[in-house]
């Protein structure tokens, strides 16, 4: 790869993680591992040709252009959440991703994903909304400025805008439950 490839390369990544969170590649290898799924069974799942996926993780191309594949991108992200803690098992999830390759990218959680028992969302899903929007307002750089901004005058909407702008879900999910009585 010659220099002008790698700064390409570079660039890609960097707008991954505005967009995104993290390049990727690091997402998508961690959906693959959290899953048990490889790159082509992935790209099946989100409705990506393989190459198209290999050159988002490969960060030869840089954004996702169709709103339903981010969608689904944030579906099993979630999904890999609730394989992690144990409520879904790995029969479920098998399950739950067919629902999501069905889907046309808005919500394919089925009830028992997306509220407790009381019938209320659950925090993790409420979390998630929450970046979804302020996501699909600004890039995680945009959010993270306009905190800075914020921070001398108004620190805990600085704060707010930060962790669920640019943070992690796990992070974002902290904040709530401290915020929360």
């Amino acid at each position: 790869m010659d220099a002008a490839q790698q700064e390409a390369t570079a660039r890609a990544r960097e707008l991954q993680r505005s967009w995104y969170g993290e390049p990727l590649g690091a997402l998508f290898r961690r959906l693959i591992d959290d899953l048990g799924l490889n790159q082509a069974r992935l790209a099946a799942v989100l409705g990506l040709s393989a190459p198209m996926l290999s050159q988002l993780m490969s960060g030869q191309r840089a954004k996702i252009g169709n709103p339903a594949v981010v969608q689904r991108v944030q579906a099993l992200q979630e999904l890999a959440g609730q394989v992690a803690d144990g409520s879904v098992s790995a029969a479920e999830a098998a399950d739950r991703m067919e629902e999501v390759k069905k889907s046309s990218g808005g919500s394919v959680l089925n009830s028992t994903q997306t509220t407790a028992s009381s019938g209320a969302p659950t925090v993790r899903r409420v979390v998630r909304e929450i970046q979804s929007l302020l996501r699909s307002v600004a890039g995680a750089g945009d959010i993270i400025d306009a905190a800075r901004t914020l921070a001398p005058t108004h620190p805990e909407l600085a704060e707010f805008l930060r962790v669920y702008g640019a943070g992690r879900t796990a992070e974002a999910v902290a904040h709530y439950e401290a915020h929360q009585s």
